[in-house]
């Protein structure tokens, strides 16, 4: 009551947080305003004296104990005796490693002094990096005065946090930001950004990530004989990877849980876009398919592309759509444009013996053109033969709005994901 005055049904909780402090610093603070004690006291009689002083509270051979006692006038009547707690066992310190590869510690405060001051404060946690991550992301508001050091585990943290200067005298290196924006945009790639083994370290590094494997591997499992952990870790049959039925469930799998991994550390995606299988992904990740649906579309229309392998391919032009429809002009519908990447990318596709031919001729005229690591002609008149199958097999598909902003590049523009059923998935393709 001294220092906080009338503090009503909490005023016990009070001295039981003041002693507990002074337990902990060895130190009994003074009492205030009591320099006129009360009368009705005898104070030379026994032990009891106020504390008009601070004084110290020294070890001895035994804990230091304290007793608090609450007795109000609305009826409450409670006495706590605390004890001092004893050290910890002394141990040999191992370092405490992250769950989840490199983890990051996003500090942030209102100024720059304000983030030094807690980049000090966290130049002594030896907890677990990743629950520490966890906290300062979640747990903390965001101001516009930031800094993030990366590692492994908090060893190396606490050192990245003293390279970034906290000294009395050294200023934190922090960034301000200017709060607005859109938020990150996640980009989902198709098929030809696969290699074997890719997701060996992040399986053993992080356990969000094998998580999300682990679910995508059992919504998976009705529409496949392979395993998709044996695939990532590249402990498979290597002639799997040269199937499309493998490889893109596989890619699939690997982008939903990069995103769960992104989102394990704080970054989500304020909006999604996909290219080709790609966007199947993109949809899962937004919601508006469930990861049983995704499953289903890669798995299944990755299986009717076998009737097409190795019918077709396709070839990346360092030309605008308008130019790549020059240069394959000479070839009819042997070759078609397939996408546009952008005014100076695109892709067409077509015959393999045809495009063999576009790609000696393009170089030639010295404009760069390179295979796409596919075995049929997607995007084209190829992908025909396939529409009846998938209208059949994807027809238990049931999409929904997503939460997430989702931009189509079918049609060019953010769409309502509700229409996302199997027609969507055939065009996409």
């Amino acid at each position: 009551k001294s220092n906080i005055g009338h503090a009503q049904a909490t005023a016990g909780i009070a001295g039981v947080l003041k002693m507990v402090l002074a337990l902990r610093a060895g130190r009994l603070p003074r009492t205030l305003h009591a320099e006129r004690p009360s009368s009705h006291v005898d104070w030379s009689d026994g032990r009891v004296r106020l504390l008009t002083d601070e004084i110290a509270w020294p070890e001895a051979q035994r804990p230091r104990r304290a007793a608090v006692s609450a007795f109000g006038i609305s009826g409450t009547n409670a006495h706590v005796v605390l004890e001092q707690a004893p050290e910890p066992a002394a141990a040999e310190r191992q370092p405490v490693r992250a769950r989840y590869g490199l983890v990051p510690w996003v500090l942030s405060a209102k100024t720059e002094d304000a983030l030094r001051e807690q980049a000090s404060r966290m130049s002594t946690v030896d907890s677990d990096p990743a629950e520490v991550a966890w906290s300062l992301l979640h747990g903390r508001s965001a101001f516009e005065h930031r800094a993030v050091v990366l590692g492994a585990d908090a060893d190396e943290l606490r050192a990245g946090i003293g390279r970034r200067g906290v000294g009395r005298n050294r200023r934190l290196r922090g960034a301000r930001h200017r709060r607005g924006g859109a938020g990150p945009v996640f980009v989902y790639p198709g098929q030809g950004s696969q290699w074997w083994g890719m997701g060996r370290d992040l399986l053993a590094e992080s356990e969000v990530f094998a998580d999300a494997i682990d679910d995508c591997e059992r919504a998976l499992a009705p529409f496949v004989d392979w395993s998709l952990r044996d695939v990532l870790t590249g402990a498979a049959n290597p002639a799997l990877q040269e199937r499309a039925d493998v490889v893109q469930p596989a890619l699939s799998s690997m982008m939903v849980a990069l995103t769960e991994l992104w989102r394990a550390h704080g970054c989500a995606p304020s909006a999604v876009i996909g290219h080709s299988q790609g966007e199947i992904a993109a949809a899962c990740v937004a919601g508006a398919l469930s990861l049983d649906d995704a499953a289903r579309v890669v798995a299944l229309r990755s299986k009717a592309l076998l009737a097409l392998a190795g019918q077709g391919g396709m070839v990346s032009l360092a030309a605008s759509g308008e130019r790549a429809a020059e240069l394959i002009e000479p070839w009819g519908r042997r070759i078609s444009v397939a996408v546009i990447n952008g005014p100076s990318s695109a892709v067409v596709s077509g015959e393999p013996e045809a495009l063999d031919e576009l790609i000696a001729d393009c170089e030639r005229r010295e404009i760069r053109a390179r295979k796409v690591n596919v075995d049929y002609a997607s995007h084209g008149p190829h992908v025909e033969q396939v529409e009846a199958e998938l209208a059949e097999v994807l027809a238990p598909v049931t999409p929904r709005s997503a939460t997430v902003p989702f931009y189509s590049t079918v049609t060019g523009e953010r769409i309502d994901t509700a229409q996302l059923g199997a027609d969507y998935w055939y065009r996409n393709l």
